[in-house]
C-alpha cells in the first residue's frame, strides 16, 4: 500500500470495503495440492463467514496480521493461570523496553488506545485524582496541538480525555498556539513529508517549551530499528500497533518513551477505573505482545524481505507481456515499508474496471481481497500472503486480465 494507505485510509474507503465484504459465502471447493484449504476454517465457515487470501496488507478491517506460533503458544499458556494484571503490565513493559532499547513501555489495547493513554498521561502527569476526573479537565492542561496536514481521523481518541485539538500550519502559528493549557504536541509519523514543520523542528519547539511530544507511528514497522529510533530522536511518547508488522495480538499495541509519562499512563487503562476502563488488555494479550516483540527483535529481517521480493518477482513475471497492463514494484517511503505491486490499465480498453477486478477476485475461488485504487488502478500487497498464495494471486490476475 502507498504512504497514505495505512489503517487510517480506511476512514475514506468504507464504501469499497462494504462492497467486497458482501461477497458470497457459499461452500468452498476442494483446493488443489499446495493451495490454502479454507474448508478447514470451520470456526468461520460455520457462521457463513468466508476466509480469503489477503492481498491488501496489515489492515484492521481484515484482521491485521496473523500471529506466528510463538505468539499463540504464549497466549495459550498465559490463559491457564491467574496473575495480578497491573503487576504483569509493569514487568512485561519493563522487559519490552529492555528488548527494544527505550526507557519505558506498556502494552495498550491497540495503537488508538495508546493515543488516549498518552493524552491522559500528558494531561494528568501522574496525579491519580486528576486521572479519576477525566474527561473533566477543569484546571488541567487540556489542549493538544497538531499540524493540519497531520489530521488522521484519530483525533477522537484525544478528545475522549477532554482535550481540545488546536491545529497549526507554520512555526509561527505553533509558537503562538503554545500556552499554559497545552498538554501535548501530536505528530503523525507517516505525514512527516506533508507538513511545513518537520520532525526535528517539532521536537525542538516541544523541548523548548517543556511540552511532551507524541508520535503516532502505528503502521511504521519494519524496520525493527524504528521501534527505538523515534524515541531516541527526541519524541517523548511513541505508539505502535501490535497487530500489524509486529504480528502480535490484533487488539494490542505499544506505548513507548519517557518513564515518568509511561508510569502516568499505566493507571489510565483497565483494570483501573475511569477513562481507560473500556480499553482492557488481558493477561493473554500482554504476554502475546511480549512474545511478539521477543520474536521480532531477533527476526532475520533480510531473510523475510527476500521472501517478499520473491513473491513480487513471481507475480510480475506472470503478468509480463499482457498488453496494456503496467505492473511495477514499489516500496512506500514510510509505513508498510515492504515490496508492493502497483497495477495500472486503461479500463475502457481492457473492458475491466478497478471495482470489477476487486469483485471478481473476491467472489472467485479461493477468495482474494484487494482494494480499488482509482480508475484502472490497484495495489497488490504480498506481505500477509502465506505459502504459495502469491502464485494463486498471480494466476488469477493473469486469467482476469487475459479474459478482459
Amino acid at each position: 500500500m502507498s504512504n497514505r494507505s495505512t489503517r487510517r485510509k480506511f476512514f475514506q474507503t468504507t464504501a469499497a470495503l462494504s462492497a467486497v465484504a458482501a461477497a458470497p459465502t457459499a461452500g468452498v471447493a476442494k483446493p488443489a495440492k499446495g493451495e490454502p484449504d479454507f474448508a478447514k476454517a470451520e470456526v468461520y465457515s460455520r457462521l457463513g463467514v468466508r476466509p480469503f487470501i489477503n492481498a491488501v496488507g496489515t489492515v484492521t478491517v481484515y484482521g491485521g496480521s496473523l500471529m506466528p506460533p510463538e505468539v499463540t503458544r504464549a497466549m495459550e499458556e498465559a490463559s491457564r493461570y491467574f496473575v495480578n494484571v497491573p503487576e504483569l503490565q509493569e514487568k512485561a513493559g519493563a522487559r519490552i523496553a529492555e528488548l527494544i532499547g527505550v526507557p519505558a513501555a506498556m502494552v495498550t489495547a491497540g495503537a488508538a488506545s495508546a493515543i488516549t493513554v498518552a493524552t491522559a498521561a500528558c494531561v494528568t502527569r501522574g496525579d491519580r485524582q486528576k486521572l479519576a476526573r477525566l474527561p473533566d479537565t477543569t484546571d488541567m492542561p487540556n489542549e493538544v496541538i497538531e499540524q493540519k496536514s497531520h489530521q488522521c481521523g484519530y483525533e477522537a481518541q484525544m478528545r475522549l480525555v477532554g482535550t481540545r485539538i488546536v491545529q497549526v500550519e507554520t512555526r509561527a502559528e505553533l509558537e503562538r498556539a503554545i500556552n499554559p493549557r497545552t498538554a501535548m504536541m501530536f505528530f503523525l509519523n507517516k505525514n512527516d513529508g506533508d507538513g511545513q514543520i518537520k520532525r526535528a523542528e517539532w521536537i525542538e519547539v516541544a523541548r523548548a517549551h517543556n511540552i511532551p511530544s507524541f508520535n503516532d507511528a502505528a503502521a511504521d514497522t519494519p524496520p525493527a530499528s524504528r521501534l527505538s529510533s523515534i524515541v531516541k530522536e527526541g519524541f517523548d511518547l511513541v505508539a505502535f500497533s501490535g497487530g500489524k508488522g509486529l504480528r502480535g495480538p490484533q487488539c494490542a499495541g505499544l506505548l513507548l518513551g519517557r518513564k515518568d509519562l509511561i508510569d502516568a499512563g499505566r493507571p489510565a487503562i483497565s483494570p483501573f477505573g475511569g477513562i481507560g476502563r473500556g480499553m482492557k488488555v488481558g493477561k493473554e494479550e500482554i504476554i502475546g505482545m511480549l512474545a511478539a516483540v521477543e520474536r521480532y527483535m531477533k527476526l532475520d529481517q533480510d531473510a523475510e524481505m527476500r521472501v517478499l521480493e520473491n513473491r513480487v518477482e513471481h507475480i510480475l513475471a506472470a503478468l509480463s507481456g499482457i498488453p496494456g497492463l503496467s505492473a511495477k514494484r514499489f516500496v512506500p517511503s514510510i509505513a508498510n515499508e515492504v515490496p508492493h505491486i502497483a497495477l495500472e490499465w486503461d479500463e475502457a480498453a481492457r473492458g475491466l474496471t478497478s471495482q470489477q477486478l476487486v469483485e471478481k477476485l473476491r467472489e472467485g475461488e479461493p477468495s482474494i481481497a484487494v482494494l480499488p485504487g482509482g480508475a484502472g488502478k490497484t495495489t497488490i500487497s504480498v506481505w500477509m500472503m502465506q505459502g504459495n498464495e502469491h502464485r494463486i494471486v498471480a494466476r488469477r490476475l493473469r486469467e482476469l486480465f487475459g479474459k478482459a
